[in-house]
């Protein structure tokens, strides 16, 4: 069964965004701890349950930003990005927002991507 996107109006994302900050800020902890871990294990890592436990632990954050209808794009787990689904003046795009912003400020459109991002129209926010 396939989920139905939801589309996002500003102030939804906005208030989404405290969730969805302490989310990504565990994606982002777990993804490090997970990468210095495996550093440390090395070729072993891969069976090691401490990994198998905690790519289980990152793949729920991830299945919980889903969840809420969100897009969690930074899969170098780097900056935690994520994008919500709206629609600005009739065209589908995606509200963009990465972990070191105060507030969701940015969009672009779904064909465009990240570097594409353009400041929210007034009459949007």
């Amino acid at each position: 069964m396939e989920m139905q996107t939801k589309y996002f109006t500003t102030s939804e994302a906005k208030k989404t965004l405290p969730l969805v900050k302490q989310i990504v800020k565990d994606i982002l902890f777990k993804s490090r701890e997970l990468r210095l871990l495996a550093e440390d294990l090395g070729k072993l890592a891969e069976s090691d349950p401490n990994i198998i436990k905690m790519m289980g632990e990152l793949k729920a954050y991830l299945k919980e930003i889903e969840e809420l209808g969100c897009y969690y794009k930074d899969w170098s787990f780097s900056i935690g990005l994520v994008d919500f689904p709206s629609v600005i003046k009739g065209n589908e795009v995606f509200l963009c927002w990465r972990s070191d912003e105060e507030d969701i400020s940015w969009y672009h459109t779904t064909d465009e991507g990240y570097q594409g991002r353009k400041p929210i129209p007034d009459d949007y926010l």
